[in-house]
């Protein structure tokens, strides 16, 4: 009996011990430790290397502006990098393609439009986070704005953002590069910023809620309060002008050739340090070696111009302006002569005659690279890779994707894609139809289109470099899944019984759901941050959350031909909360939107952004200093949807409701950031889809989704980390999948996976039969839910040695928290 009440004594000082390391958890400062020792190590490496100039330059093309893809351009050196233009999914970009950030510090933007800064905010968490103290961002006045409009939900703490004065009489230098800036303006008067017609947008107040305060600890601070009315002053927006930037790579000495230093009997020592810095010398038998007779020659260090010509408006300032024209053919000098042009300019700028002939006035030597929608690579090969993979399983339900722009090569396929083939009337025509004479001059590279991970040496040999560009190689992904020993076996199994259980299936086209992101926080190389497309019909969808780049993950699953008709079906996009994981790609869906009913000469027609209120004031700053917006869509404040106690005007839910074809769409507030909502649709014909957003487990969210033919639910984290899950206010995998058995869902589906679960999240005994998880590029029906369970022997095996991993890491974890509570408890 006493061994009886001893146990019980045990669990129970357990339960407490339990308690307390939550509660301590909950207290313990949250902040990156690392990133104050990172700023110093970057402070001694650029102290130790400010003096030299470096021996290796190279523009590289990350970015290449095809539809749906960032444009951005990397300069590296052996010391600094640079970036020109931060498009949205930069940051995707350069963590799939190991970019070392921590040595960026000066980011250089043509104009401040989403095309070129929609990838900034979330380029800064990633440059804060590897340890740079301090970013300068250079263009046009005002462009710094972005980061005080943002400041809710991109939380800045260690980064130090500052504006560089850019205008014609400042120039920018260091020990890489000069930078002289030049201002395009709009020819006639630009015109003030008038009053939005978007009632929703005037009347916005300010939004000082802070939604990151629950993570506050240590030296974490809350945002500032800013003054909306003050940042509204400026009558021009900074999109009045473009800034153009004519970079020299500082000079370098010619290299100390060692072999002409024996043969000339130099011995070894201080002399050759002294022909090394150019100096004649005096052998001991009086012999005098010239440096220049050992050396290579001096490098004056080549010109290159960066610069975005947006429209016909821009070509009087572009043309007469006389900094160009030292660069080109009438340059005094050879070293002066520009070496390459980046044109960020539009395709049909770059075609337009007066364009053209600015361009014919470089010298045939210089060469041009295109940054725009002329190009076809989207930049990123291992969401491919992940798809051939998944597609072994489904064909269906892991569909190739239509991306066919970047060159796939295998035994069927080895040419690189072609051009577009646009007719000679098209404001669009092929880049290579600019004169010859206007094109690079080397034989070996005629070809001015980019692909990502293209090349251009400026040091030490000038040189294009295309072995690097990205390539798909389908028969090597498939191949190391095949060779996954008993995977071809496994993989027969499960087709077999998929095929079985789909022949006892009604399957009806719609509804049906595109997971567009599924991953948290930041985007990684498998799992885009959250968003999902719900495919009423052939005519309608919703977008539901919108995380950073949800555009580029449209186009790249429909491919460019396809996603335009898509876009264009779009009639909602439903935002559940403020964090910027879940709505930073909303500017860019409505653009993209825009230009497709364009495109496809749509008339205009606002979509329903049903989202927090307090999301206009982001959308009023954007659209009143930056890019119109306003007339792309019409509020519906999910606070006016609450479950059986809607307060929406009666008209605009009727046209809503009828709009997507729905009986009802209902909200409730969840347990998460301020103004954190789940959601629920049901159809016209019955079905019923819930959607929770981010949250911890929600009573609220039960009741609202009732009966739901489909629950769609967080599980930011696996079970063992249910601490961290309440710190951050998100759910386990087991608590998700408890939701939906108390809601009576028939199924669950889980998503936003914390992107430590990059490929695959860790199962448990609590998965069953009407469970299952979402890949990006996954597209499922409705009816096709009860397959999905079946495929999770496949899944395990397919990323078994990535499975195994976490199953270590969750062993070596659980040991360690045993070994910390026996030693409390023998305390």
């Amino acid at each position: 009996m006493s061994s009886r009440v001893s146990f019980i004594q045990a669990r129970r000082y357990a339960k407490v011990l339990n308690s307390n390391l939550i509660n301590i958890l909950k207290t313990m400062p949250k902040e990156k430790t690392h990133i104050p020792e990172a700023q110093k190590q970057r402070r001694k490496i650029k102290e130790k290397f400010s003096k030299y100039s470096p021996g290796r330059v190279t523009l590289q093309v990350l970015g290449t502006g095809a539809e749906g893809a960032p444009r951005s351009l990397y300069v590296f050196s052996d010391q600094s990098r640079y970036l020109f233009n931060c498009g949205e999914g930069t940051q995707r970009l350069a963590h799939e393609h190991k970019m070392k950030l921590a040595k960026l510090e000066h980011i250089f933007i043509t104009r401040p439009t989403w095309a070129n800064i929609g990838g900034l905010p979330g380029a800064a968490l990633t440059i804060q986070d590897v340890g740079v103290p301090e970013i300068t961002l250079h263009g046009p006045q005002g462009l710094e704005e972005i980061f005080i409009a943002t400041r809710r939900f991109i939380v800045i703490k260690d980064l130090d953002i500052k504006m560089a004065q850019c205008d014609e009489n400042t120039t920018f230098e260091d020990n890489v590069l000069k930078v002289k800036y030049v201002p395009l303006k709009r020819s006639g008067n630009s015109s003030p910023i008038s009053e939005p017609k978007n009632s929703n947008l005037g009347q916005m107040q300010e939004d000082n809620i802070d939604y990151y305060a629950h993570e506050h600890s240590g030296r974490r601070k809350s945002p500032p309060k800013i003054s909306e009315s003050k940042l509204l002053q400026q009558k021009n927006k900074p999109t009045n002008f473009s800034m153009a930037y004519i970079c020299q790579l500082q000079p370098r000495p010619g290299a100390l050739l060692l072999d002409k230093c024996v043969s000339f009997g130099v011995p070894p020592g201080p002399l050759l340090g002294q022909l090394k810095s150019g100096h004649d010398v005096t052998l001991v038998n009086g012999k005098v070696v010239k440096a220049s007779d050992v050396c290579e020659p001096d490098d004056p260090g080549p010109v290159f111009i960066v610069l975005e010509c947006p429209s016909e408006e821009y070509l009087d300032s572009l043309i007469d302006c006389e900094e160009f024209k030292k660069h080109q053919e009438t340059a005094t000098k050879d070293e002066d002569l520009a070496h390459t042009v980046v044109h960020f300019t539009p395709q049909k700028i770059i075609n337009h005659p007066r364009y053209k002939e600015w361009v014919d006035k470089f010298s045939p030597s210089t060469h041009h690279l295109i940054l725009n929608d002329s190009n076809t690579c989207m930049g990123s090969s291992a969401v491919h890779r992940i798809q051939y993979k998944l597609n072994l399983l489904s064909d269906d339900i892991f569909p190739l994707l239509g991306d066919k722009g970047t060159q796939t090569i295998d035994d069927q396929v080895t040419e690189p894609p072609q051009p577009k083939k646009i007719k000679p009337d098209s404001p669009s025509l092929p880049i290579d139809q600019l004169s010859v004479k206007s094109r690079p001059a080397s034989p070996t590279d005629p070809n001015i289109y980019t692909n990502t991970l293209f090349n251009y040496h400026l040091r030490p040999k000038k040189a294009c470099d295309r072995s690097n560009e990205l390539k798909l190689v389908p028969s090597q992904f498939i191949d190391e899944t095949m060779a996954i020993e008993n995977f071809p076996s496994v993989l027969h199994e499960v087709t077999q019984q998929m095929a079985q259980k789909r022949r006892h299936l009604t399957v009806r086209d719609f509804p049906r759901l595109l997971f567009l992101g599924t991953g948290s926080s930041i985007p990684n190389k498998t799992r885009n941050t959250s968003g999902m497309l719900l495919e009423i019909d052939e005519n309608t969808s919703i977008v539901i959350d919108c995380g950073e780049g949800t555009v580029g993950q449209i186009i790249r699953f429909y491919g460019q031909d396809k996603a335009n008709a898509e876009l264009a079906k779009i009639r909602a996009v439903y935002i559940s909360h403020l964090h910027a994981d879940h709505h930073l790609g909303l500017i860019g869906v409505l653009q993209g939107r825009q230009r497709a009913m364009q495109k496809l000469e749509k008339g205009a027609q606002p979509l329903f952004l049903l989202a927090p209120k307090q999301i206009m004031w982001w959308l009023n700053f954007y659209d009143r200093c930056f890019e119109k917006i306003s007339e792309e869509f019409v509020l519906v404040p999910n606070g006016e949807l609450f479950f059986n106690n809607h307060e929406l005007d009666q008209l605009l839910e009727k046209q809503l409701l009828e709009g997507l074809q729905m009986r009802d769409i209902s909200t409730c507030l969840v347990k998460h950031c301020p103004n954190a909502f789940g959601v629920s649709f049901v159809h016209q014909n019955g079905y019923k889809i819930t959607y929770s957003g981010d949250t911890m487990p929600s009573e609220n969210l039960v009741q609202l989704g009732k009966t739901s033919d489909l629950l769609i639910h967080e599980a930011t984290m696996e079970d063992e980390l249910a601490a961290e899950a309440v710190i951050k206010m998100h759910s386990t995998t087991s608590q998700a999948i408890e939701i939906g058995r108390q809601m009576e869902a028939k199924y669950t589906l889980l998503t936003h996976f914390s992107q430590r679960y990059a490929k695959l999240p860790r199962f448990n005994e609590n998965f069953s039969d009407n469970v299952g998880i979402a890949f990006d590029n996954m597209r499922v029906k409705l009816d096709e839910l009860p397959l999905i369970p079946l495929l999770y022997p496949a899944l395990k095996l397919m990323f078994v040695e990535y499975y195994e991993e976490m199953e270590q890491k969750a062993a070596k974890r659980q040991m360690k928290i045993e070994r910390e509570k026996a030693q409390q408890f023998v305390t």
